[in-house]
């Protein structure tokens, strides 16, 4: 299985930045695979996953989507928060914690939160300003990704 943890956008905010990112070269990230990667655990062994995730205590908070941006790098074009909320911080510190005393290495870089919607971009700039959304955080996800479709394994709730 190859597992992630993640936060899903609600069904309307996700429709408008799939709609968003139609006029844009690349291939667009469809609705339904919109989401912001907390943790990418690869080939992993799900209940060990499940067990660390089920002892993370984070708060429920709002996902501010206030930016677009392209990294050449990558060739990738993503939206995310001007800075990132310190709930959100803390749930992805919390959740490598927990990952780690199950024996999971993650990669040592910084966390980006970033939305992936454009890969293979253009570097055509300047981007169209970003629909408001809505994106309250009040849970995360265990997802297997098998191909090109992702699977919900487990929730885990923000309280």
């Amino acid at each position: 299985m190859r597992l992630f943890f993640a936060l899903w956008p609600p069904r309307e905010t996700a429709l408008a930045l799939e709609r968003w990112a139609q006029g844009l070269e690349g291939r667009r990230t469809p609705a339904d695979k919109i989401h912001l990667t907390l943790a990418f655990l690869g080939e992993a062994e799900a209940q060990k996953a499940i067990a660390a995730a089920r002892r993370v205590q984070a708060a429920p908070f709002r996902l501010p989507l206030e930016q677009a941006s392209y990294w050449s790098h990558n060739g990738i074009v993503w939206a995310g928060p001007r800075q990132i909320p310190g709930e959100l911080s803390r749930l992805a510190e919390m959740l490598q914690l927990e990952l780690y005393k199950e024996s999971f290495i993650l990669e040592r870089r910084p966390f980006a939160a970033h939305v992936t919607l454009v890969r293979n971009a253009s570097a055509r700039q300047p981007l169209p300003a970003l629909p408001r959304v809505e994106w309250p955080a009040q849970e995360f996800a265990l997802v297997n990704s098998s191909g090109s479709s992702y699977q919900t394994l487990e929730r885990f709730a923000l309280d």
